[in-house]
This record gives C-alpha cells, structure tokens and sequence, in this order.
C-alpha cells in the first residue's frame, strides 16, 4: 500500500461534501507530476485529504477506490482520475503550520512541493502526521 496526499480548496470540494457523497472521482489534476503520481495509485492505498487555500490543514483520510482512468472532463487522453472515498475524519486536523515545524517532515512534499496537488507520502510522514492528529496506530 502506498500513501498519498490530495489538496482540494474546501469551496471547491471539501472534505464534508466527500462524506455526503459516498465517494468521487478525484478529477481535474492538469499538472504533468501530479497526473504521473495519480498513475501509480492502486486500490486500497491511503491519502491525506488536504484543505488548500482557506484552511491549509490535513483534515481526513481517503481511500482510492479504483486506479487511474481517462479524466472524464478532459477530452485529453494525457489526464487521468482515480476514484476516492473517505475513510475517517481526523480527530483533530493537521495543520501546515505544524507540518512545517515538525523536523520529521521537512522533506514532505508538501512543505518541499507546496504547490502539487497530488503527492506522494513516506510511511514514516503518514505516521508522524497521524500522531500530530491524534490518532493512534493506522492499518
């Protein structure tokens, strides 16, 4: 399984409009790194749901639901989406503030590459970040 971090700003889709729907398609990636990082994800692997712009904080976990397929609001082959569901609300969300203050996660992505949308996360920032929010041991 590998570990994942997805940005949405909260007015565009947010983390509660994820709940209510059950689940989505994780479209609209135009950015050639973050399409190649959506290429490698697989069912069953993790992601951070990151609250961009207003709010700037690690608010829940997803799950990918189905691996890479052509972007159906591209006519574009090159883009590609993956589905998503939501797994947990943290307890208490994760902000950047404490990302960036933490020594264990200065090589994250989204301190190194704050602006991607789709990034990738080590098992080692995945359990750091989950024990800033609180959260006991992950499986």
């Amino acid at each position: 399984m590998a570990y994942w971090l997805l940005k949405s700003e909260p007015a565009s889709y947010s983390w509660e409009q994820l709940e209510k729907d059950g689940f989505t398609a994780w479209t609209g990636v135009r950015n050639y790194a973050a399409r190649n990082f959506l290429r490698q994800m697989q069912p069953g692997d993790q992601a951070f749901y990151y609250h961009s712009g207003e709010g700037t904080e690690i608010v829940g976990i997803a799950r990918i639901t189905k691996a890479f397929y052509q972007d159906p609001t591209s006519e574009d082959s090159n883009w590609v989406a993956v589905d998503i569901e939501p797994v947990k609300k943290l307890d208490k969300a994760v902000t950047l503030r404490q990302i960036k203050g933490e020594k264990r996660l200065a090589e994250m992505a989204l301190v190194k590459l704050s602006r991607l949308s789709v990034q990738p996360v080590t098992e080692a920032e995945w359990n750091t970040v989950l024990e800033l929010a609180g959260e006991k041991a992950w499986l």
